[in-house]
């Protein structure tokens, strides 16, 4: 495996990151007054996971689970992560946490490499810290069943390739979304807060990649 790029990866991830511009290339059309903060919010936090798999480095997705009555994005994908938690002591540890909570990777078995800019998810009222961790090995997958439905595991790469990537109408609940923005993923379709977090991380492949 390539240990170059996850040295690279860290020191990029160092450096001043894309930021909201990039973010907003894969925002839903007209969403942009529902990233204003509110007063009230919530903390989050998420993994982008990054491990070895047939020579290459992947990165896990989850599928929600589409029965679980308190989850707002029930049935999406997404990145394993979840609610701050007053034990936790940092960020990074509740994403942590919540990784091995939901999908069994061990907080040990995980390096992490920095973060990406925190995004705010009105439909939640979450304002999202997303890190990037690594293993060196392929991990030992155990997801929570009562939150989890499938591990996807796809190559990082994926997502800078633009045949992967369109738009669609999209529906949510009673709501359709017009010309929505997302990437295929497996025939999954990936948008919103996920899909607006890859396209941060997207941008920063890209530069490692010329």
């Amino acid at each position: 495996m390539d240990v170059k790029f996850i040295q690279n990866l860290e020191k990029r991830l160092y450096k001043d990151l894309p930021g909201e511009d990039f973010q907003n290339l894969m925002a839903p059309a007209g969403s942009e007054q529902y990233r204003i903060l509110t007063q009230d919010y919530k903390t989050a936090c998420v993994l982008v996971l990054l491990f070895p798999k047939d020579n290459e480095w992947h990165i896990s997705l989850i599928e929600r689970a589409a029965s679980h009555p308190e989850d707002k994005h029930a049935g999406q994908i997404s990145f394993p992560g979840g609610k701050f938690d007053e034990n936790d002591y940092s960020f990074e540890d509740c994403a942590l946490r919540e990784t091995y909570e939901e999908i069994g990777v061990p907080p040990e078995d995980i390096g992490i490499l920095g973060s990406l800019t925190p995004l705010f998810v009105y439909v939640s009222n979450f304002l999202v810290h997303p890190f990037f961790g690594f293993t060196s090995e392929y991990p030992d997958f155990q997801p929570q069943k009562s939150e989890v439905s499938n591990i996807i595991e796809i190559p990082v790469m994926h997502f800078t390739k633009v045949k992967n990537k369109s738009t669609s109408d999209i529906q949510v609940r009673d709501i359709t979304l017009p010309n929505t923005p997302f990437y295929d993923v497996n025939g999954h379709k990936l948008w919103g807060a996920t899909a607006m977090m890859i396209s941060e991380l997207e941008q920063i492949l890209r530069e490692l990649d010329n």
